[in-house]
């Protein structure tokens, strides 16, 4: 199966929180912060969105840093995603 996104809409794989802070301490799946680091898998085609035109700015195989509770997860093949939109990614990392 492949997941493709439409208008201004972004396939995440978000990356895994951290287990061990810097200073050595082990956290449990409470105490872990929900990352907010990810990797763009698919970039819809843009578009007239709400009535305003909307040019993609990111693509496949960029990090990006996204808003902490943003967007739908979706999970494929055991593999969990987000589908975000494009204002919701607060940068590009690089």
């Amino acid at each position: 199966m492949k997941l493709t996104p439409l208008a201004d809409r972004v396939i995440l794989k978000v990356e895994e929180a951290e287990e061990v802070t810097k200073s050595g301490l082990i956290l449990t799946g409470s105490a872990k912060e929900k990352p907010a680091w990810a990797e763009v898998i698919s970039v819809g085609p843009g578009g007239t969105v709400d009535g305003k035109e909307v040019t993609m700015t990111v693509k496949p195989g960029d990090k990006v840093i996204t808003s902490q509770y943003a967007g739908t997860k979706v999970t494929l093949e055991d593999v969990e995603y987000t589908v975000v939109r494009q204002n919701d990614i607060l940068a590009i990392v690089e």
